[in-house]
C-alpha cells in the first residue's frame, strides 16, 4: 500500500475519532451526574469498584511500557497485541467508573494543607489529560491500522506520555483518596 492509500484509510476513521473524541467526555459527564436510585432502581452502591478500576490502571501503565519496549525490539506483533489490550483496559476502567459514580456518592478528599493542593492538581491534570488522550489514542491507532506507520511513530511519541500519565496518576489519586471512602 502506497502512502496515499494510507491517507485515504486514515481519513474514513476521522469523522468517527472527532465523534468518539466528544461523546465519551460528554457521555461520562451525563453518566456521572446520574443516580440509578433517582430512578427508583433499588441497585446497591458498587463501592467495591474503585481498587478494581485502580488495579486496573495500573496494569494499563504496565502494560503501556511493556508495549513500548517490544516495539523497541522489533516485535511489532505483541506491541500490536498489548495496545489492543491496553484499549481494552482503558474501555473496561471507563465502564467501572461510570458504574461506581452511577450508584455511588462521590467520595471527597480529607486531606489537608500542602497534600490537598497537590491531590487536587493531581486529579485536574488527570481529568483533563484522560479526556485529551482520546483522540490520540485513537488517531494513533487508526494510523497503525491503516499501515501509516511514520505518521503513527509520530503522534505515539505524544500519545505515550500522556496515556501513561492518565494511567499512573488514576493509581495515585485512588490511593490518595482511599481512605476517605466510606
Amino acid at each position: 500500500m502506497n502512502s496515499q492509500e494510507n491517507l485515504q484509510n486514515e481519513k474514513k476513521y476521522n469523522k468517527w475519532i472527532v465523534i468518539l473524541s466528544i461523546v465519551i467526555p460528554l457521555a461520562v459527564a451525563a453518566l456521572f451526574g446520574i443516580k440509578l436510585k433517582d430512578f427508583g432502581l433499588n441497585i446497591e452502591p458498587l463501592t467495591f469498584l474503585p481498587p478494581i478500576y485502580a488495579f486496573i490502571n495500573g496494569i494499563t501503565a504496565i502494560v503501556l511500557i511493556v508495549a513500548v519496549i517490544q516495539i523497541k525490539k522489533g516485535n511489532r506483533a505483541l506491541h500490536e497485541k498489548l495496545m489492543k489490550f491496553a484499549i481494552t483496559l482503558s474501555v473496561l476502567f471507563l465502564l467501572l467508573y461510570i458504574a461506581y459514580h452511577m450508584t455511588s456518592d462521590s467520595t471527597k478528599f480529607g486531606g489537608e494543607g500542602v497534600i490537598s493542593y497537590v491531590y487536587y492538581f493531581i486529579l485536574i491534570t488527570h481529568i483533563i489529560l484522560s479526556i485529551a488522550v482520546i483522540p490520540f489514542v485513537l488517531i494513533t491507532y487508526v494510523r497503525a491500522i491503516s499501515n501509516n506507520f511514520q505518521r503513527h511513530k509520530k503522534i505515539a511519541r505524544i500519545t505515550y506520555p500522556l496515556w501513561l500519565y492518565v494511567a499512573v496518576t488514576g493509581v495515585i489519586v485512588y490511593l490518595m483518596i482511599a481512605p476517605y471512602y466510606v
